[in-house]
């Protein structure tokens, strides 16, 4: 799916830490803990607790975070529809990265089991 060049450009400009406190309140508000959000990070781009802090401090925008991050090669694996978009239709790679973490967060907070959302064999 393609999306517009001005919804890529906000999405690459947004900072992480402007976004990162709705994930823990969308977690929390649905059971689930703010180490089951840094476990699903950390899975899908490679960086640990500490690395979260530093990103969120240094107030990166999502394109320097998703530039820095080793995404897991299962990250392909993530599919569906989050904010109307399919995920593996996007073309726009930073786009679709960003998605895929909204699509993960979105599944802690529904409740599914942590190998499923982390697409374990």
């Amino acid at each position: 799916m393609k999306t517009t060049n001005n919804h890529d450009e906000r999405m690459a400009k947004m900072t992480f830490a402007s976004v990162y406190p709705h994930y823990v309140t969308k977690v929390e508000k649905k059971g689930r803990t703010k180490a089951e959000l840094h476990q699903v990070i950390e899975w899908l781009t490679g960086y640990n607790e500490t690395t979260i802090h530093k990103m969120i401090n240094d107030q990166v925008t999502f394109q320097e975070f998703f530039e820095m991050a080793s995404i897991n090669p299962n990250a392909v694996l993530i599919t569906g529809l989050i904010c109307g978009y399919r995920i593996e239709e996007i073309e726009n790679r930073l786009t679709q990265q960003v998605r895929y973490l909204d699509k993960l967060v979105d599944e802690l907070a529904k409740g599914r089991k942590m190998e499923k959302i982390l697409r374990s064999a």
